[in-house]
């Protein structure tokens, strides 16, 4: 997707609120109606002998935390000396746990710190995304809820629309007590975010801290990041990610990486499937001209397709990639036959979108044989481990092809023009003869032979594959880019520029997601890199989500979850 020029924006910190008595003002929810079934507070701990705790250490998720040593996975701890703590004076906030499998539940106890919930609900969920009140309450009064509860699911929150205090929510302890139960009531996702159910390669490092304390992090992000940027415009049940610093409010770019990143946080963020369906849905209403199983590249205010609507190959790479994620997490028996749509969309790609005599990626489907533009690639497309997964999922064996094609010219392309570097350029040209950078503008900018707002992304792709696979070609790629970056900068994350020429020489200065971001996958491969993986991870903390870019936010997400070990290939 072509990158118009971004202002420069240097990141602030985040800084942790300390706790304060100033109230603010609340936002309560209307509360659901209540089931038929009575539900009672029950006195003290009488519970049914037969109960057994379920919740312990099962992986827990929240709507925030109110700082570091706050995480929800405190709560399912068993230790009364330890809590999760929300951010202060905001409703609503949840905290949920994943049971692992389907359970029929008989009692929940909250275990309350001083700041409880007034008014909350207790709900279940078979899927993460759609939930069944089980218990709720106008009347909470802190201490310890002990709760007698019929139901069932998988998925168990604590849903806070009042709180008590000033402060947020926070709790001792999270406690489910069932029993796990055969069938009926289906499943959540298949890879539930931070189940790390998809190991990557050995060696590969990940950023010091507990997973927990990783994974909430991501959590946090995610959800600013879809607060900013995630909307329901135009109507039709529409999703779209909208793109502001892009020539048009929606580009394809932008809906692929929100496909990926919503099937990816499926089990942290209870809504992720219909946001998902809704992404589906704009992709079926906004088809290429040329090819109607592929992605119109850009929509206007309208939602409308305009610039001839044709497709864009870095987009439709993502949508593909998603649906199989998508089938995946929730199988494709429902709404949209996600199995079938990423078929439809792959084998689209290969027809149109990929040279058929180089085996590399074409800009996009627009382009045709006898064009100036259709011996040009774009090294940001070169998704390695996208094309693993199109191999798997149809079985086509050009795939192998396709990935030893683009892992070739990665090669060559550091060994031939940037040695001492191993940055890729924008654009490649001359694709079918003897492949070099762009030697000026080709398509977007005079820089478009070097490293810029597109090859931006690179050390981020190309890592991606090494971490998953462990593929030799990967990782020696990737440890070209980490051992430069990591020389230049001696080992400060806040020195790397925007935008270098391949020999190394800093184009631009000050500090952009989009750059500093994707360094810290290649870092992952580096087992003597963990100080530089830590300081690239801290800064990436510490720069707040840019409301004005979808680009570096976006990017940087999907790098956060990467390094947190949470990327996974269908």
């Amino acid at each position: 997707m072509r990158r118009r020029s971004l202002l420069t924006r240097s990141a602030s910190p985040d800084t942790a609120v300390p706790r304060r008595g100033i109230p603010r003002g609340a936002v309560p929810l209307g509360l659901a109606a209540l089931l038929a079934l009575p539900l009672t507070v029950l006195p003290g701990t009488s519970a049914d002998a037969a109960d057994s705790l379920v919740s312990a250490g099962k992986p827990a998720t929240s709507s925030s935390v109110e700082g570091s040593g706050f995480g929800p996975a405190l709560a399912v701890d068993g230790s009364t000396t330890t809590r999760w703590a929300s951010l202060e004076g905001v409703d609503p906030q949840w905290i949920r746990i994943d049971l692992g499998a389907h359970h029929t539940l008989s009692r929940v106890k909250l275990d309350w710190e001083a700041a409880y919930a007034k008014t909350y609900r207790i709900q279940t969920s078979a899927d993460g995304s759609t939930w069944t009140d089980v218990y709720t309450t106008t009347t909470g009064d802190g201490a310890v809820d002990d709760l007698a509860v019929s139901g069932s699911g998988r998925y168990v929150r604590m849903y806070g629309t009042g709180r008590g205090t000033p402060y947020g929510y926070s709790l001792w302890e999270f406690q489910v007590y069932g029993a796990p139960t055969g069938g009926g009531g289906g499943t959540g996702p298949a890879v539930p975010f931070g189940s790390h159910l998809k190991p990557y390669a050995a060696g590969m490092l990940k950023p010091s801290g507990t997973q927990a304390a990783l994974d909430q992090k991501v959590v946090d992000y995610y959800n600013r990041w879809k607060s900013a940027f995630v909307r329901q415009n135009c109507g039709n049940g529409w999703y779209q990610v909208i793109s502001p610093d892009a020539d048009h409010p929606y580009v394809a770019e932008a809906q692929g990486y929100g496909m990926v990143v919503t099937a990816t946080m499926a089990g942290a963020d209870p809504d992720a499937k219909k946001i998902f369906d809704g992404l589906v849905k704009w992709k079926l209403d906004h088809p290429s001209s040329v090819n109607p199983d592929l992605l119109a590249a850009e929509q206007d205010v309208n939602c409308r397709s305009v610039n001839g609507g044709d497709g864009a190959t870095d987009g439709d790479m993502d949508v593909a990639y998603g649906l199989l994620l998508a089938d995946k997490q929730w199988g494709s028996g429902g709404t949209y036959d996600y199995k079938a749509l990423a078929l439809k969309h792959i084998a689209a790609i290969k027809k149109d979108e990929l040279n058929p005599t180089t085996k590399l990626l074409k800009l996009g489907d627009w382009s045709s044989s006898g064009d100036q533009y259709y011996y040009i690639s774009r090294t940001s497309d070169w998704m390695v481990d996208h094309f693993r997964a199109f191999r798997a999922a149809s079985g086509d064996t050009t795939w192998d092809a396709v990935r030893t094609a683009h892992q070739t010219q990665i090669a060559n392309l550091q060994s031939g023009y940037a040695p001492g570097t191993g940055l890729l350029p924008d654009f490649v040209v001359d694709t079918a003869t003897s492949p070099r950078p762009a030697p000026n503008q080709v398509l977007e900018d005079p820089n478009d032979g070097q490293y810029w707002w597109n090859a931006c992304r690179t050390p981020w792709r190309i890592a991606d594959d090494a971490v998953t696979s462990g593929d030799a070609k990967s990782l020696a790629a990737a440890r070209k880019l980490n051992t430069w970056i990591k020389g230049k900068t001696g080992g400060d994350p806040n020195k790397i520029g925007i935008g270098y020429k391949l020999n190394g020489t800093q184009i631009s200065a000050g500090s952009e997601a989009a750059f500093f971001a994707p360094f810290a996958v290649a870092a992952m491969t580096d087992s003597g890199s963990q100080a530089w993986l830590d300081a690239l991870w801290n800064k990436m903390l510490a720069t707040p989500v840019d409301t004005s870019s979808y680009f570096s936010a976006s990017i940087q997400l999907q790098v956060m979850i990467t390094v947190s070990g949470n990327h996974w290939v269908p």
